[in-house]
């Protein structure tokens, strides 16, 4: 790995910008310099790194002056007005939002599956949903075993999943409630504590939201496996971080048996598994909070389908299926420059 970066965090006063602080720090990755880029009201504003407090500068196409890599955590519309910018000033740009994750010409990259679809000269790299990014770190050992049909997933939704606001606002809401006062929504639509609801996103033609799209998407392009069948349904969960995910897995054969899948993910890059019957301990978003691997638990037998294997997995969203993500797609070009 190189020594000595200059790092730029797009988005820095957010969920994910405070994670790629800390990540920096646990993983010792080589940060000579850090620019937090934010929107011109968070100018001002300072964050800790290694005991210093770095103030936050306003992102514009002139932030990217001698950065080495960029990471962007804002949204799709800065994304794409400011990446370009980094790239032509010659920082290699690893972005979380969805701007450019089916571009055929950007790597989608979970670097426990699809490193190989990185090439020498690629300067842009997507970091996929991250409800996507935790289902196929789950799901993608699992083809060794037998050719995947069809995936069907349901999901629970954290708040993490829509930033610091939603983050608030459940927080806000659930004092609200439990001093006798209503759940007054002011970010989502709907009263988030102690409720749940179809996934914030709109709802298309067919009757699925923007989430459950980008999942089906995404998946195709990241497993290589355009015509794969898939079926989702997002759910958002009054959890704070760390998405859960329903999981049936159905093969073109009969389903491999519960050692061969209990062996293929004890082995699996990114995973542990968490599947004591004995005590009903399986996958929580508690226990994935906090930590970067995907949990995974109530391997079974679907009893419906011969065919069908099921699973429920739990994976930080802010970690793995963000920030963390983000930094190992970033170690694994650096590497590769050695």
């Amino acid at each position: 790995m190189q020594e000595g970066l200059n790092v730029a965090i797009v988005g820095a006063t957010g969920a994910v910008g405070a994670e790629f602080l800390r990540l920096f720090e646990s993983r010792h990755f080589p940060v000579k310099s850090v620019r937090l880029l934010a929107s011109a009201r968070s100018v001002g504003k300072t964050m800790p790194f290694k005991g210093v407090e770095v103030p936050v500068e306003e992102a514009t196409t002139d932030s990217f002056k001698d950065i080495d890599i960029a990471f962007f955590s804002a949204g799709a519309s800065r994304s794409k007005a400011l990446a370009p910018a980094a790239i032509e000033a010659g920082a290699i740009v690893v972005d979380n939002s969805s701007a450019f994750r089916m571009d055929p010409q950007v790597p989608l990259v979970v670097p426990e599956i699809n490193l190989h679809h990185i090439k020498p000269e690629d300067r842009l790299f997507a970091v996929p949903n991250c409800t996507a990014i935790i289902l196929l770190v789950a799901v993608n050992p699992l083809q060794k075993l037998g050719k995947i049909d069809r995936i069907i997933v349901s999901t629970y939704q954290s708040a993490s999943g829509g930033g610091a606001a939603v983050m608030s606002e459940l927080e806000n809401q659930t004092r609200e409630v439990l001093e006798g006062k209503p759940a007054e929504p002011k970010v989502l639509p709907h009263p988030y504590a102690f409720n749940l609801f179809s996934h914030n996103t709109p709802i298309g033609e067919g009757g699925y939201n923007e989430e459950e799209l980008k999942v089906i998407a995404e998946s195709r392009k990241i497993l290589g496996l355009p015509e794969l069948k898939i079926n989702v349904t997002c759910v958002r969960v009054p959890v704070l971080r760390a998405h859960s995910e329903s999981v049936t897995i159905e093969f073109d054969g009969p389903a491999p048996s519960e050692d061969a899948v209990r062996e293929a993910l004890k082995t699996a890059p990114g995973v542990r598994i968490i599947d004591d019957r004995d005590s009903n301990t399986f996958p929580m978003p508690l226990t994935a909070s906090g930590q970067g691997d995907v949990l995974v638990g109530r391997i079974r037998q679907d009893i419906s389908n011969p065919h069908g294997l099921s699973l429920f997995i739990a994976g930080d969203q802010l970690l793995k299926g963000a920030a963390l993500n983000a930094v190992q797609i970033a170690e694994a070009v650096l590497a590769r420059g050695k």
